[in-house]
């Protein structure tokens, strides 16, 4: 996650609870995504956002295809990460050296 402010800062720990507060939920993680950067729109009001989650599905390692190990990304920038080509290159390299 992540976020390029517009005046007000939130604590790294604040963002974490964000996160925490919707994955307890049930459902897709696609939604998941789209539900923590429209929270960070929301409390922040920042020019932009990014939020990438990469996840193991019980459902692909257990049943099914039964691939361990398989992950899925869903990712959402909103604001200037979306529109501004040089911000969201500079979020995506950010991003992949997690």
């Amino acid at each position: 996650m992540g976020y390029v402010p517009d005046g007000r800062v939130l604590g790294l720990s604040k963002l974490a609870r964000i996160a925490e507060v919707y994955s307890r939920r049930l459902q897709v993680q696609e939604r998941l995504t789209q539900e923590i950067a429209d929270a960070i729109n929301r409390v922040l009001a920042p020019t932009g956002v990014v939020v990438l989650i990469e996840s193991t599905h019980l459902c692909m390692s257990m049943r099914g295809v039964q691939k361990s190990g398989a992950t899925t990304i869903t990712s959402c920038m909103t604001g200037v990460l979306e529109h501004d080509p040089k911000l969201r290159n500079h979020a995506e390299f950010l991003l992949r050296i997690r």
